[in-house]
């Protein structure tokens, strides 16, 4: 074995510390950037709120018709939720309410599930660095 100093880094997520004050910090900001890009959130407004309290989500809103299903087929639901839930796990506990509240409808979504799933990456923009 040899030793290579401080940890800078593991598994995407950049560690800083701050000796003096006894603080360790965790920053998943390159990746968060990264999930941003790869869903073409980088012009969207932010929002300071991971959930808002408007959104009613419900088996209700979720596709009923066939060309309904089809569309929503193509939307990448999952991808957007999987990829939030490992930041939320590593470093944003702030994201834990929204994304159990979207992930019970990965099986069968809607228009409305994927407006909300908008709006949290949406303040993941706002609050990347936090």
């Amino acid at each position: 074995m040899k030793y290579l100093g401080a940890a800078k880094k593991i598994l995407g997520m950049v560690i800083k510390r701050d000796r003096k004050a006894g603080k360790l910090y965790l920053s998943q900001s390159r990746y968060l950037e990264k999930v941003l890009v790869g869903f073409n959130m980088g012009n969207y407004k932010v929002v300071f709120a991971p959930f808002a309290s408007h959104f009613r989500l419900s088996a209700k809103s979720c596709a009923q018709s066939k060309e309904d299903i089809e569309k929503m087929s193509y939307v990448p639901y999952s991808s957007a939720v999987g990829s939030l839930m490992y930041a939320m796990v590593c470093t944003r506990p702030d994201l834990s309410h929204a994304m159990s509240v979207v992930s019970h409808y990965m099986h069968n979504l809607g228009k409305d599930h994927w407006v909300a799933m908008k709006w949290i990456l949406r303040y993941v923009k706002g609050s990347i660095d936090r």
